[in-house]
């Protein structure tokens, strides 16, 4: 079984980071006058804005899953696994470690903000979920791709139970993970629902992208499926209901941003891989490998980590539509040059991490 380079995620990557860049700039600097739900222009930046999380999750999914398939097919995925879990790791440890205060705690002041859940923490967790199916599943491809994709459907379908859930009899380590009624940001459920998808579009690809007219069927299969689950899943979800009087089935269909959300980054994957031949080593795909380091950059910068002194902290909600899309602008430069020229690439975090982890053993 032939596995082939997919030129394309790296830009989409590019895409995520990017958007993420320009969202938390401007949602956290701009005055909360200009957020109007009346504006035209609001409501398409935050429509765009609300594909980033899902998209970085998806994409997360199909690019680990793809690597684990294909060191698998060489006969020997224990390294692939082993670093794996490593990477998992030091994503949890990242996002824990960029929202500790360090001039308070030298201060003798603590607070349990540090253990609210983030993007980088519900990655981590997902791609150790990955490693364990991909353990489990490994002899038995098509099962495993079956399994991912019930899994997603499951974490969508089932969101109506756990939406406002409060968890206050076990330790906010763990609970956060669960409940965001103590200011988590993500949680893992539904987010492991775009994980394990993305994850069934790489078995997907890893059986089927050497194939002569595979790029041609998939471009019209994501953007027929994505206009379908925008458009449409809700309607599909109502049918389901009257035919089988499932109840979650409506309470999902009333609330459905998890299907169109993924509906909208399928046609982003559509978009992308539809333009994949121009944008092989192009300055877009150069900055999808730098998606950990600019996260960990514009996170110090903009939210102050470590030190608590970071632009939120002189200009919160102060500034005005002008000048928070001239700032965001300068924000993503600024970013991009620290990445490009001092972090390089994720491999570099990676390995400095490693190193540490040496030295400690030594």
């Amino acid at each position: 079984m032939n596995s082939t380079r997919l030129y394309f995620i790296d830009a989409v990557r590019a895409f995520a980071i990017l958007m993420m860049l320009q969202g938390h700039f401007i949602d956290t600097l701009i005055q909360p006058i200009y957020k109007d739900s009346v504006s035209v222009a609001f409501n398409i930046w935050s429509y765009f804005r609300g594909i980033t999380a899902p998209t970085f999750f998806t994409i997360s999914g199909l690019v680990f899953a793809y690597l684990l398939l294909r060191a698998n097919a060489k006969g020997d995925d224990k390294p692939r696994i082993k670093k794996g879990l490593f990477r998992g790791l030091l994503l949890i440890v990242i996002g824990y470690s960029l929202r500790v205060n360090l001039v308070s705690w030298f201060e003798g002041y603590f607070n349990t903000y540090f253990l609210v859940i983030d993007v980088l923490q519900c990655i981590g967790l997902s791609l150790i979920l990955l490693i364990g199916l991909h353990i489990l599943f490994k002899r038995h491809s098509y099962i495993f791709s079956i399994v991912l994709f019930i899994l997603g459907c499951i974490c969508f379908l089932t969101e109506p139970l756990y939406r406002n859930i409060e968890i206050n009899n076990i330790p906010l380590l763990f609970s956060n993970y669960m409940t965001k009624s103590n200011g988590s940001v993500f949680t893992i459920l539904p987010w492991f629902g775009y994980t394990a998808f993305g994850a069934f579009l790489s078995t997907i690809f890893f059986r089927h992208a050497h194939r002569n007219m595979f790029k041609i069927f998939t471009i019209t299969t994501f953007f027929v499926v994505g206009y379908f689950l925008v458009y449409h899943s809700s309607w599909f979800l109502k049918e389901l209901y009257y035919l089988t009087d499932f109840e979650l089935l409506i309470r999902s269909a009333d609330y459905n941003y998890l299907f169109t959300r993924l509906g909208n980054v399928l046609i982003l994957f559509g978009v992308f891989y539809t333009f994949e031949r121009f944008l092989k080593q192009s300055i877009i795909a150069r900055v999808g490998e730098k998606t950990l380091s600019m996260y960990v950059i514009h996170f110090i910068i903009l939210f102050g980590s470590f030190t608590g002194v970071g632009l939120k902290r002189f200009y919160n909600e102060s500034l005005n539509p002008t000048e928070a899309i001239v700032g965001a602008i300068l924000f993503i430069i600024v970013v991009s040059l620290i990445s490009f020229y001092y972090a390089r690439t994720n491999q570099f975090l990676y390995n400095l991490a490693r190193k540490i982890v040496e030295r400690f053993k030594k």
